[in-house]
């Protein structure tokens, strides 16, 4: 009786293990996709300045979803996305809201945090509309 339990336990361990990393896997792309996420990633490869410091070719890696800065309710999102190209490595913060659900995301605040600390601003909602973005 103990050799039956103890495959249905091996298999059963062996399905969760696989299970696990699809679902991480999943996670992590359902944010890659979301319109804040690229939305901040275009802002980037955008922006002059934080490419040169990054150097190329800009490298995009996953969210560490455990890390406290990430963070995403009904009205905001706060991500913390981990860059690096051939000079440097760092951190794009991300800052972004919406009037509600079902409505569009705005940025508010995109900026570089390198390694060294140095930090960048990649982008920040204008002033004047309300509405319209600038880069800095």
């Amino acid at each position: 009786m103990s050799e039956p339990l103890g495959k249905m336990l091996l298999l059963s361990g062996a399905m969760i293990a696989g299970v696990v990393p699809l679902v991480y896997y999943g996670i992590q792309k359902a944010f890659s996709r979301t319109s804040y996420y690229q939305l901040a990633v275009e802002q980037l490869r955008s922006h002059p300045e934080a490419l040169e410091a990054l150097g190329s070719p800009l490298n995009v890696h996953h969210l560490e979803l455990t890390d406290r800065h990430n963070f995403v309710d009904i009205a905001d999102a706060k991500l913390k996305i981990p860059v690096s190209g051939s000079k440097s490595g760092g951190h794009l913060y991300v800052y972004s809201s919406r009037e509600g659900p079902f409505r569009r995301w705005h940025l508010q605040e995109v900026f570089l945090e390198l390694s060294d600390g140095q930090q960048i601003p990649v982008f920040k909602l204008g002033k004047e509309s309300g509405s319209e973005f600038e880069k800095e």
